[in-house]
C-alpha cells in the first residue's frame, strides 16, 4: 500500500492486524511504517536545520571537487552537534550546467537556528538561493514488537551522509 493514506490501522487484541486505506482494508501481520502515519505512537525529540543553496561555483579549498561531503566538527563551532555539508554538481545531474546543489543541515539547539549553520555558510559564499527549512525529528515511543508497528525515525542531521 504505498502512497496510499491512512485512515485507520485496525489493531485487535493490542496487535496491528491490517490497515484501511480508501475503503479498502489490507490485512498483514506487521506494519513498517514512517512516523506521519502514526502520530500517537511517536515523540519529538528535537529539531533539525536543513538549508539547501545553489551555487555558481565549487567550495574553496576542496581541489576543485565536483562533489564533496564537509563535517564541521561540535568543539571548533562551540556546539553540542556536528554541521554537515553535502554539495553535488551538474556533474551528478542534480543541477543546472554550472550549477552546484549544496545541503547544509545540524540538529537545532537554540532559538536561533539559522544562527548555528553560519559557519558552513559562510564556506559556501555567495550564494544565488537558500531554502531554509526546520523539521522536527520523531522518534518511536515503543520497539513496536508488542503491537508489531516498527515505526521508523525521521531523518537526522545525517541523512545526506548515508
Amino acid at each position: 500500500m504505498l502512497n496510499k493514506p491512512i485512515e485507520e490501522i485496525i489493531v485487535q487484541n493490542g496487535k496491528e492486524i491490517g490497515v484501511k486505506s480508501e475503503g479498502q482494508i489490507a490485512r498483514c501481520k506487521q506494519l513498517i511504517c514512517d512516523p506521519s502515519c502514526v502520530k500517537d505512537r511517536v515523540e519529538k525529540e528535537g529539531q533539525v536545520i536543513r538549508v539547501i543553496c545553489i551555487l555558481s561555483h565549487l567550495i574553496k579549498n576542496t581541489s576543485d571537487a565536483n562533489s564533496c561531503q564537509i563535517i564541521i566538527p561540535q568543539n571548533q563551532v562551540n556546539r553540542k552537534s556536528d554541521i554537515y555539508v553535502c554539495m553535488i554538481s551538474f556533474v551528478h545531474n542534480v543541477a543546472a550546467r554550472g550549477k552546484y546543489t549544496a545541503i547544509v543541515s545540524t540538529t537545532v539547539e537554540t532559538k536561533e537556528p539559522e544562527k548555528e549553520i553560519r559557519p558552513a555558510l559562510e564556506l559556501l559564499e555567495p550564494t544565488e538561493r537558500k531554502f531554509v527549512s526546520i523539521s522536527d525529528l520523531l522518534v518511536p515511543k515503543d520497539l513496536g514488537t508488542e503491537s508489531q508497528i516498527f515505526i521508523s525515525r525521521t531523518y537526522d542531521a545525517t541523512h545526506v551522509f548515508f
